[in-house]
């Protein structure tokens, strides 16, 4: 159960790292058009759904093992 909690824990530093890439592009490259601000908060925002539906499932997998290892305890 440990590694599936690194593992994940490993995927959603690596997204936030990679927002945190984006938006320090986008500083240093300074104020672009509306139109690639909108594709950057489209980037962003669909990064952080991935992100959450990720989490989503991790916690139930989390909750699979942890049923099957009690199960395992019972017998």
């Amino acid at each position: 159960m440990h590694i599936v909690v690194e593992g994940a824990l490993v995927i959603v530093l690596a997204g936030v790292a990679a927002i945190i890439i984006a938006l320090s592009i986008r500083a240093f490259r300074g104020a672009g058009n509306r139109n690639q601000d909108a594709q950057d908060s489209r980037l962003i925002q669909e990064t952080y759904q991935g992100l959450s539906r990720l989490e989503e499932r991790i916690e139930a997998l989390e909750t699979i093992l942890h049923d099957r290892k009690r199960e395992d305890h019972g017998k």
